[in-house]
């Protein structure tokens, strides 16, 4: 009997010595449920990344995917933590939705102080609100200039760091291809539908001009000036000449439509169409490269609008010691090397750029390190729930002036007094 128990007893012993040093505490193991917008083959992909964690706190994670419109995602978030939803414990949004959702979220300042230093200062404030981290990135993403390498060569043109210099290259090019046989070459091609993308192209073309961020990091109104009026003048220049008419209503997806079918010397885009314009049946396969978006000219900044997706700790999560260390790690170096090797998105810690592991497995990262350096955040921290109007009047505005619906400073005389009656007291 004795002889039993002692068995029993180091039994006992050794499996407790062994829970204790590999942490597999089963009984304690919890379910994270993350809303993620990743579907099918990406679903697959993301969750690959997590496995690292799993494996080393023995705690499951069970995405969530949710609707392909980001639109309809964000009124899907809006619903649960409206409502105090604890089922979701932790949410990916996007980086525009920080001042929107920042009641809901826990403040990660505090756990995450060792890791803000390792990322792109302007990615970490673009979540900060009111002093408090919103959410931590788990990936980004920015427009650059894709460019036809192949022609630029052809007519011993260098890749261009100005505007001027891009629609002088553009046209030169343009006239040269139609001249040669393709009547439906066009110099650049952009997103200039009455949309988001709209706003980010202005974004873009004003900040490139000296001419601010549309409002200024207090929420001030600064859009109607000078440089914003000289900016929308050179845009407007483009249409029916470097651009075709047709521009006034392209999103991402026309716009590479008309790339991959080589009609196009030079295109303003985000990352995914890099991998899609290497693929068979392109007809830009291999002839093409990317480069900062351009500058208004000397001495002016360059600048692409930083997009991308984070991690939020749902405030109602009754799971939040262990959803905060899975937004620790994903936002950590292994946590983003782990979600480029496996998804091809692009890091937010600059040093993952320079990473051999990654320039071998996907060349098109390092090409982003210098479009990461010129983002710009729209102004949605400073304009908080009032951003998605803010940036409805934006678009409306630019299309209209675009449009030759009056003048570019008529409408940037309608978007400052739409912008001060929206603000009110106050955003």
């Amino acid at each position: 009997m004795s002889y039993s128990i002692s068995i029993q007893m180091i039994t006992a012993i050794f499996l407790a010595v062994m829970f204790s040093l590999f942490g597999i505490f089963t009984a304690s193991a919890v379910e994270l449920f993350y809303a993620t917008s990743a579907v099918g083959r990406g679903l697959h992909d993301f969750h690959k990344t997590f496995e690292p964690w799993e494996k080393k706190t023995g705690n499951k994670v069970t995405l969530v995917p949710m609707p392909a419109s980001s639109s309809d995602q964000f009124a899907q978030y809006r619903l649960w933590l409206s409502t105090g939803a604890s089922e979701i414990d932790l949410y990916q949004t996007d980086v525009v939705w920080a001042g929107q959702l920042a009641n809901y979220f826990v403040d990660l300042k505090k756990p995450a102080q060792h890791l803000i230093k390792e990322h792109f200062p302007q990615v970490i404030e673009s979540q900060i609100v009111n002093g408090k981290l919103v959410a931590l990135p788990v990936f980004g993403d920015a427009p650059a200039l894709y460019y036809r390498k192949d022609l630029l060569k052809k007519y011993k043109r260098a890749v261009p760091k100005t505007w001027q210099e891009m629609t002088e290259t553009a046209k030169i090019i343009q006239n040269g291809e139609r001249a040669a046989g393709n009547p439906n070459m066009w110099g650049y091609i952009w997103q200039g539908n009455s949309y988001e993308g709209l706003t980010c192209n202005t974004l873009e073309w004003i900040y490139s001009f000296n001419g601010g961020r549309i409002l200024d990091k207090n929420g001030r109104i600064t859009v109607n000036n000078k440089q914003s009026n000289e900016a929308l003048q050179m845009v407007s220049s483009w249409i029916g000449t470097i651009s075709p008419q047709g521009v006034l209503a392209y999103m991402e997806e026309e716009t590479r439509g008309i790339w991959e079918l080589g009609n196009a010397v030079f295109m303003r885009n985000w990352s995914y169409v890099y991998p899609l314009s290497e693929e068979e049946g392109s007809a830009v396969k291999g002839k093409f490269d990317v480069a900062p978006m351009p500058s208004g000219g000397p001495g002016m900044p360059a600048a692409a609008t930083l997009g991308g997706w984070n991690v939020a700790v749902s405030k109602f999560s009754t799971k939040q010691k262990e959803a905060i260390d899975l937004a620790l790690y994903l936002a950590s170096y292994e946590g983003q090397k782990n979600i480029v090797m496996n998804g091809g998105n692009l890091p937010t810690i600059p040093s993952l750029y320079d990473n051999s592991e990654i320039a071998i497995k996907i060349p098109m990262v390092p090409r982003w390190k210098n479009v990461f350096l010129s983002t710009v955040a729209r102004p949605s921290v400073q304009t908080k729930n009032k951003y998605n109007e803010v940036s409805s009047k934006i678009w409306s505005s630019v299309h209209d002036a675009l449009s030759g619906h009056k003048s570019i400073m008529e409408n940037l005389d309608i978007l400052e007094t739409n912008l001060i009656d929206l603000k009110g007291s106050g955003w």
